[in-house]
């Protein structure tokens, strides 16, 4: 019965506008692996919406404020634990480290890192209550939990996940009542950094070729001058060419289907819904993520317990910051990088994830409702 209850209290827009999310992606894997060795895959996408939407529900019924308090920082050090092993054990897939294996089964620790990192931070932001972050007892701390999961992420080398925890961090800091001076040093920082690679990308080639990594610098290379190397830009420019050809209404998959575009299926999948689908296709895609984050900023501006309101602020800002790098790397707009589409690239750990984290979202709407209602009564 109390579950019925929780279930009859869930956002009814946001299950609707996820599940309407990952059966897009569902029609995108179909359309991005018909006719290849890996037709059929779509198929797995079904089975994974079904076993990670009753996962979703649980965490939804289960109470968040029981994760985010001394837990979190045991499910913190769990996922460091991980991403240590990944290094010690971890399976090399172009050249990359970032999978364990589990049987037959792949797992990206890293995708699991994101969630208890944003568990941890959300703890410590909430402790303060409100106030404004001081910077060695408050902000100090949330950057060395932010660091650690980041560094390890990044030697994997996984550049675009390690990034996210950047957007994650950004986001949470915020809405955490930082002091507008630390906001704009941080921003200063990062704008600082990105000028001086493109002035040691023109004045000092060699220099930077110490600090960043050969496959980082080739796809710096490549998003500044891709005339410069058409083989290094090959992926960049078809995926261009292939959105372009889409047109207002779609075209048919010319470039997907012939193999233009590496990983379609999975990191490349937005190409697939502009080719096919053109503008209109890649607007819906746009809105119904617009009006997924609309709903769960709603639960924030509503919500009595700041660590419920911390904990979405981070679910949207890491949603959010991978949709806006995923589609602007494949538009010309941002370097290429290894970055998936929630809901949408084809994964089972982040599905996984992205569906957990909308758990998540619901179980402070149902359970910040719940402790309102008793403290009333």
């Amino acid at each position: 019965m109390i579950l019925i209850r929780k279930f009859r209290q869930l956002d009814r827009f946001i299950l609707f506008f996820t599940v309407c999310l990952v059966l897009i992606g569902t029609v995108a894997v179909y359309l991005a692996t018909t006719g290849s060795r890996l037709d059929g895959l779509y198929m797995n996408n079904l089975v994974l919406l079904g076993a990670f939407t009753v996962l979703m529900l649980l965490v939804a019924s289960f109470d968040y404020r029981l994760l985010i308090g001394k837990l979190s920082y045991i499910l913190y050090a769990i996922g460091i634990l991980l991403l240590i092993l990944v290094r010690l054990t971890g399976e090399s897939l172009n050249g990359s480290v970032r999978w364990l294996s589990i049987g037959p089964f792949q797992f990206q620790p890293s995708e699991l890192a994101k969630l208890f990192t944003i568990l941890l931070i959300a703890h410590l932001l909430s402790k303060r209550g409100g106030e404004r972050l001081r910077l060695i007892q408050d902000i100090v701390p949330v950057t060395i939990v932010f660091l650690v999961p980041f560094f390890f992420i990044y030697k994997q080398p996984d550049l675009g996940t390690a990034l996210v925890f950047v957007g994650i961090i950004l986001g949470m800091l915020w809405i955490g009542n930082i002091r507008a001076i630390f906001m704009i040093l941080l921003v200063g920082l990062s704008t600082v950094l990105i000028w001086s690679v493109l002035w040691l990308y023109y004045s000092n080639y060699e220099l930077l070729s110490k600090f960043v990594q050969p496959h980082q610098l080739s796809r710096i290379q490549t998003f500044l001058d891709p005339t410069s190397d058409p083989d290094k830009s090959w992926h960049v420019m078809n995926s261009i060419s292939a959105i372009g050809s889409g047109g207002l209404y779609g075209s048919d998959v010319h470039f997907t289907a012939k193999g233009y575009i590496p990983y379609v299926y999975s990191d490349s999948i937005y190409v697939i819904i502009g080719e096919r689908f053109g503008f209109l296709g890649s607007a819906v895609l746009l809105l119904l993520f617009f009006l997924l984050f609309y709903r769960m900023v709603l639960i924030v501006s509503q919500c009595k317990s700041r660590s419920g309101a911390y904990l979405i602020v981070g679910i949207v800002s890491m949603f959010v910051f991978q949709i806006f790098v995923n589609i602007g790397m494949h538009i010309g707009l941002l370097p290429l990088t290894g970055i998936s589409l929630p809901f949408i690239s084809y994964g089972g750990s982040s599905l996984l994830i992205s569906m957990v984290s909308v758990g998540l979202v619901l179980s402070v709407q149902i359970h910040d409702d719940e402790a309102a209602l008793r403290k009333s009564s």
